[in-house]
């Protein structure tokens, strides 16, 4: 159990980092340096982690829930710089699940065609929750509420008749997402599983 959390927690340091490096990245392309001036386009931890998402909550999830969420500090960028600005902020925003869907396909793929199973057991457990974690961290993130990326997704096709939505979601982000993983988290849990399954052949 102990060395099943200690991965766990490194698993989601690691898909964090590559979570918000992706949005940073994204950004770079189109233009933006904000990232690359605040030193955030690395790998390196130090310049990501929070106690708090990255540590404390993962801890809390684990031992009351019994799953690993959590996240690092949001990798700063300025939508004025970006050369779309009809289409760029979302893409910035879809970077970081869509870089978690990656992760989980390359690991999931790996398990259903049998690859790791050479290597032992081990490997293959670890994969399991490469995949998990990942889709996840991709699913809860494209949830369509401030300041999750699903709702910057969201208000870029959001019809300006309806910008009292977003308004609204905007004001009460914080009770709707507490809302949110209190009482509808068990819904993510058997979607997570069905995503779990597709790619990988094998049930949770």
């Amino acid at each position: 159990m102990q060395i099943d959390f200690i991965f766990s927690i490194l698993i989601l340091i690691f898909s964090v980092i590559v979570h918000e490096v992706s949005h940073g990245f994204a950004a770079y392309l189109q233009g933006d340096n904000t990232a690359k001036f605040a030193g955030r386009l690395t790998l390196n931890p130090l310049s990501h982690l929070e106690w708090f998402g990255s540590f404390l909550l993962p801890v809390m999830s684990y031992f009351l829930g019994g799953f690993i969420i959590g996240w690092a500090k949001p990798v700063p960028f300025n939508p004025y710089n970006l050369r779309n600005q009809r289409w760029g902020e979302s893409i910035v925003a879809f970077a970081g699940p869509a870089a978690n869907i990656c992760l989980a396909l390359i690991f999931g793929l790996l398990i259903r065609f049998g690859v790791l199973i050479q290597f032992g057991e081990a490997f293959v457990q670890i994969a399991v929750m490469i995949v998990f974690i990942n889709l996840i961290l991709a699913t809860f993130n494209l949830i369509p509420i401030p300041p999750l990326d699903g709702s910057k997704i969201l208000f870029s096709v959001l019809p300006n008749s309806l910008l009292e939505v977003r308004s609204f979601l905007e004001r009460n982000s914080i009770f709707i997402l507490i809302f949110f993983i209190f009482f509808l988290w068990q819904f993510i849990l058997p979607l997570v599983s069905l995503e779990f399954s597709l790619i990988t052949g094998f049930a949770l």
